[in-house]
């Protein structure tokens, strides 16, 4: 039975977490969660990990250029991958609305990181959203 979109997209942001802090490929580390999970992950968990690895130059640029004061590597580990998954989800997943992508990854902030990282989040992604619709990104 397929995951919600919430689930796949907290999966996502883990995997893609734990690639930046451990060094080890996605693909072990997708592996590993299927083992621990005792089933497959979700078909949307791997599109995105699969289209964030991929797309990962274009979407730290786009965060780079959004997040005044801050460059992608001084941005928390946790923090960087919600970013990443919303980043990639606002500039190339019509099927999902702004808002969502947004609240989702503005709601996964405010769960797993510090108390001021839902409103850096979502400052982040008010601007990148601002920048697709203005047609600057994507």
């Amino acid at each position: 039975m397929p995951e919600s979109r919430i689930a796949a997209r907290r999966q996502a942001v883990f995997l893609l977490y734990q690639r930046d802090v451990t060094g080890l490929a996605v693909g072990e580390l997708a592996e590993n969660a299927e083992r621990d999970r005792e089933r497959s992950l979700d078909a949307y968990t791997r599109d995105l990990v699969a289209d964030v690895t991929r797309d990962i130059e274009a979407i730290d640029a786009a965060i780079d250029r959004t997040a005044r004061g801050w460059s992608i590597d001084r941005i928390a580990p946790l923090e960087r991958n919600i970013l990443r998954v919303a980043v990639h989800e606002l500039t190339s997943r019509p099927d999902i609305p702004t808002a969502v992508a947004i609240d989702e990854a503005v709601d996964l902030a405010k769960r797993y990181c510090q108390a001021d990282a839902g409103a850096f989040v979502n400052g982040i992604l008010g601007a990148v959203a601002a920048e697709v619709r203005e047609g600057g990104s994507g």
